[in-house]
């Protein structure tokens, strides 16, 4: 039986310095192919460099927020939904963003209250255990992580007052990164392109013999155990710790007294603290305060590294989500979710429970099969 396309709404992101948006003009234009309506909130894209006439021209509706979130089906977003958004939830709805709720359980409290469908970005994963929404801003990340690296290692930013290249007779800087995922593959290859000296540290063989096949000896891979990490932490000038757990909180693999053992004036960004951070000293900062010093080494720990460079991010991401979305806006989450083991792999919550394994055991909740709970739903 024909199902109507449900209503898509992408309201504007309200977290802190977060200036992507969750979907382009090409993307409305994708979603009015597949008969749903698109509902943008006015300025939503503004900070990515998409005017809302762009929008209009697509064949979006530009509306309030209240609009927004009261008419759609389906609201898509970039990060995870702050209190004020709270209020706005209701049983029906499918929310689709970065949810990371390892690292949030008050936001998945909110979803269980309010009976919402909510689909995580970080979790859609395919049978070959690849996550490909999570891969783009991964990759984006990656590569921002050591300009930004290079950025705080100057002097008058507090750092050791280091070329990531060196010079001709002065060694490079050493660089250190903990995971070869998307994340860390990005970091590593962007540190060596500059010539610094990468050291790259994964427990994944396999993926190392890759790494190690491409770049022929420009990155060095280390085999990742406790006594590893604690020689490379210490004499890294750049640490950048990229591991992942999907759906889980990321393991602590720095303590702080491995910190303590690193050189002052030593720089961290700890891409994993959207998922509680792999660095033991790590807190969340935000790009109008990114970073703090902690045994006298610079920690940079935002949470939202991408959306600094919001017009790449929102381009790149939309490229990843639109299949995922089309599909969900087309088919409704029940039979969007029977067709895609995938997607189904990315409903975190529905009909009030946690239906990924993952995200219930880090939350400490019971994990229901989604199938059997979309299925009553119905």
């Amino acid at each position: 039986m024909a199902t109507t396309p449900l209503r898509v709404g992408v309201p504007r992101e309200l977290k802190p310095e977060e200036h992507r948006v969750a979907i382009t003009p090409d993307g409305v234009r994708e979603l009015l192919h597949h008969g749903s309506t698109v509902l943008i909130e006015r300025g939503a894209g503004v900070d990515s460099s998409i005017p809302d006439d762009e929008y209009r021209r697509a064949g979006a509706e530009i509306v309030g927020a209240d609009e927004v979130w009261e008419r759609a089906d389906l609201v898509c977003k970039v990060k995870e939904p702050l209190e004020p958004e709270w209020e706005r939830f209701r049983p029906g709805l499918v929310l689709f963003t970065y949810l990371h709720l390892a690292a949030a359980p008050r936001v998945a409290d909110a979803l269980l209250a309010g009976g919402v469908t909510a689909i995580a970005y970080e979790t859609v994963q395919t049978d070959d255990g690849a996550l490909p929404l999570l891969a783009p801003m991964s990759e984006v990340a990656g590569r921002m992580s050591v300009q930004i690296g290079a950025h705080f290692l100057e002097h008058h930013n507090g750092g050791r007052g280091l070329l990531l290249g060196g010079a001709p007779g002065v060694r490079p800087a050493r660089v250190v990164v903990l995971g070869a995922g998307n994340v860390g593959w990005n970091a590593a290859w962007m540190a060596a392109g500059l010539e610094a000296q990468v050291d790259l540290l994964d427990r994944d063989i396999d993926r190392l013999r890759h790494v190690d096949q491409i770049q022929m000896g420009r990155i060095t891979t280390v085999t990742s155990n406790r006594g590893a990490v604690e020689r490379a932490v210490a004499e890294a000038d750049l640490l950048i710790g990229a591991v992942l757990v999907p759906g889980g909180r990321a393991p602590v693999l720095v303590s702080a007294d491995m910190v303590a053992s690193m050189k002052p004036g030593a720089v961290i960004i700890d891409i994993a603290i959207d998922q509680g951070g792999c660095v033991e000293t790590s807190r969340e900062t935000t790009h109008a305060d990114p970073v703090f010093v902690e045994h006298g080494v610079v920690h940079y720990a935002v949470a939202n590294m991408p959306g600094a460079v919001p017009h790449t991010s929102t381009h790149a991401l939309t490229n990843a989500t639109l299949p995922y979305l089309a599909e969900l806006a087309r088919l409704g989450p029940v039979d969007a979710v029977s067709a895609d083991d995938a997607l189904a792999r990315g409903v975190n919550i529905a009909g009030g429970v946690v239906v990924n394994q993952a995200v219930a055991e880090a939350l400490g909740r019971p994990s229901v099969d989604v199938r059997s709970v979309l299925g009553q739903s119905s």
